[in-house]
């Protein structure tokens, strides 16, 4: 393998789009993000092993069951309440909140649904319960420094990878 295929050891920097099973846009990454091939715990290993092999400009595209990307829409994560009882900075979608449930776990909840003096909660990923589409395209591939190879992730990687 050469320094511009992708393969294991190889910081391999990428853009990606996710779309849902409608083709809806959900998210979009233009600034490329790396990670490094064959150790990165996060990526989803779908992600990676489609990667394998490829070049740079090289796209792959990976369709992922809610099983296999963010995993299923779980009820008891969300919660509506009368308005009333909800502090004033919090009502407004997309507010985030975090609460501690009773076995001491601290969720993340964000304002989903504000409708007839009532506001829902929830503590799900965005993307749970949903097929998502992943659009990967290769931007860069290099091989990794010893620190890198150490970390299993790149000295310098400032932006989220699509992770489960």
């Amino acid at each position: 393998m050469t320094a511009d295929t992708v393969a294991r050891d190889k910081v391999v920097s990428i853009t990606y789009t996710i779309h849902d099973d409608q083709g809806t846009l959900m998210e979009r990454v233009d600034l490329p993000v790396s990670y490094v091939h064959g150790r990165q715990q996060e990526l989803f290993p779908q992600i990676e092993r489609a990667l394998d092999g490829k070049t740079v400009g090289d796209q792959v595209q990976v369709a992922l069951s809610p099983e296999e990307g963010f995993g299923a829409h779980d009820r008891s994560l969300a919660f509506t309440d009368d308005i009333a009882n909800v502090p004033e900075e919090l009502r407004y979608i997309g507010a985030e909140l975090e609460a501690q449930n009773a076995s001491g776990e601290v969720l993340k909840f964000v304002v989903t649904n504000i409708r007839d003096n009532e506001l829902t909660v929830d503590a799900n990923h965005p993307l749970a319960g949903k097929t998502i589409v992943f659009d990967v395209t290769v931007a860069d591939i290099r091989d990794a420094t010893d620190e890198e190879l150490r970390d299993g992730r790149p000295a310098n990687n400032y932006h989220g990878l699509p992770v489960h």
